[in-house]
């Protein structure tokens, strides 16, 4: 059976998605074969495995760190809120029903058998795995019957690093407190702390360290900097999310950026679409939430979103939908992925209540509607993106791949389903269902020249120039985590603690 080591928080987004990432790629790089574990997750950005099951997008991308095939195994429950008291529960890569919180609380030990199968399946196959919490352990109102913290370290015997968010205060009394409320014998599991995102001088830290050390009876196993490294985030938290100005130096510097606009969706679903955008010198990415920060980009992207309706209603009541809309008569290419596609449309129903049990005209851009049934797609998409018409050939002419994950079928006025297509465009409207279409650096870079070509910028000189491939950048992101890692954790205590010497 593999060894286990197990990372927890004092609350979310504290980094024990990238600390295990990190973990991940220092062990695989060590020689060993090593894979993630979740057993819970509840997260709004998913992904589509190659035998078409859905997943947490964070234990794929661990999965990448540690140079494997992401597999449903490594999430067997994920949740997937619609409303803030409903959740679309998925076992085993598979879609079981919308549950209430309360529902979903009731049932959940009823899963433990899941998460054993699971777990127990992978800990014969690999050497190393890394365990991820969720949240808090010390959810009082929570911790009976927990099965994805302290619950999940029991089930696996696995001893747990409890890391600390420096960067929103308090860390010694986040870390203390947190002790404090566990109980004996889960105290007993933590074996050592860890403080994540400090920026500074660690000298002015060391008489709090030793003081919490002495107070907590627990190692100080390092002070982990806040790394500036592109690896994918977790859900609404995220720093990408924030509204980020355009910096330039000079007028012709900002004549030569192309500003994409992100509409930041209440229910904003896979942003990490737009991450592979990163790779391109032209390109600056915002994320907006009102009409005033819009102004006039050259494209703007609906994402997807896991409550279509409400967020279109959303995007009328704030103002959004009539600046987009004046947008794209200005001449924005307007292009929408997933739940953005569908609002682009003429109208949308759920009359089987799979979101809201209601119907709402679209935005009108398409002339489709799309009807929201029980079953949910989910497939993989690997070929010619081809469906991009007149005026974006040099997209068509490109492979594109990706996954849809999605409720809903749009039906244009010919009979047309689309489902499996890779796009539709209409003078300056784009959309597909298709997630992570730019992580293919052909149809990325098209899309970019086709952008440029319309601004009238002329790529030259470094812009010409052969761009690093995609995955070849996100294993340099890895190989850059796991170095920061290395340099300022002990990884041979935490080696030890799993058992493993030398």
């Amino acid at each position: 059976m593999a060894k286990a080591i197990m990372i927890q928080g004092t609350m979310s987004n504290v980094g024990k998605s990238l600390i295990t990432a990190g973990l991940c790629r220092i062990f695989k790089q060590d020689g060993y074969r090593v894979a993630p574990f979740k057993s819970q997750n509840m997260a709004l950005n998913a992904y589509i495995t190659e035998d078409e099951l859905e997943m947490g997008r964070a234990q794929a991308v661990q999965a990448e760190a540690c140079g494997i095939a992401p597999d449903v195994r490594m999430n067997p429950i994920l949740l997937k809120p619609t409303t803030d008291m409903v959740s679309q529960v998925i076992i085993n890569g598979r879609v079981v029903k919308n549950m209430k919180a309360t529902e979903y609380f009731k049932k959940k030990m009823d899963y433990i058998p899941v998460i054993e199968k699971a777990y127990k399946e992978l800990s014969e196959q690999y050497d190393i795995i890394v365990i991820e919490g969720a949240g808090s352990p010390a959810e009082i109102n929570l911790k009976q019957n927990d099965i994805v913290n302290m619950g999940m370290a029991e089930m696996a015997d696995a001893p747990v690093l409890l890391v600390g968010d420096i960067d929103r205060g308090g860390v010694f009394a986040q870390l203390a407190g947190t002790l404090m409320f566990l109980d004996e014998e889960e105290q007993d599991r933590v074996q050592g702390m860890i403080i994540n995102k400090f920026r500074g001088d660690k000298k002015i830290l060391e008489p709090g360290l030793e003081m919490l050390q002495e107070r907590c009876g627990k190692s100080i196993l390092g002070v982990v900097p806040y790394a500036n490294v592109d690896i994918e985030e977790e859900d609404s938290l995220a720093e990408s999310l924030q509204n980020k100005k355009i910096v330039v130096r000079s007028l012709d510097e900002l004549e030569r950026i192309l500003d994409i606009v992100v509409i930041r969706l209440p229910h904003i679903s896979n942003f990490t679409d737009f991450n592979p955008f990163a790779l391109e010198n032209t390109v600056s990415v915002r994320y907006v939430d009102r009409a005033a920060q819009i102004g006039q980009p050259d494209a703007i992207f609906l994402p997807g979103t896991k409550n279509t309706i409400e967020d279109l209603r959303w995007l009328r009541a704030v103002g959004l939908e009539t600046a987009i809309l004046r947008c794209h008569q200005r001449g924005s290419l307007i292009f929408g992925i997933c739940g953005g596609y569908q609002i682009l449309g003429n109208s949308i129903e759920d009359m089987d209540g799979m979101e809201c049990k209601d119907a709402i005209r679209g935005m009108g851009l398409f002339p489709m509607k799309t009807v929201f049934r029980r079953d949910k797609t989910k497939s993989r998409v690997d070929g010619p993106a081809g469906s991009f018409g007149s005026g974006f050939g040099m997209l068509s002419e490109q492979r594109i791949t990706g996954y849809e994950m999605h409720m809903g079928k749009s039906i244009f006025p010919d009979g047309r389903e689309n489902v499996g297509a890779a796009g539709d465009c209409r003078r300056n409207v784009m959309g597909t269902y298709v997630h992570g279409i730019f992580e293919e650096d052909g149809f990325r870079s098209s899309f970019v020249t086709l952008l440029c070509r319309e601004k009238g910028i002329a790529l030259e000189g470094e812009e010409k120039e052969k761009k690093l491939a995609y995955q070849e950048y996100k294993g340099q992101q890895f190989d850059k985590l796991a170095r920061v890692l290395r340099e300022n954790l002990d990884i041979k205590k935490i080696y030890q603690i799993m058992g493993i010497e030398g």
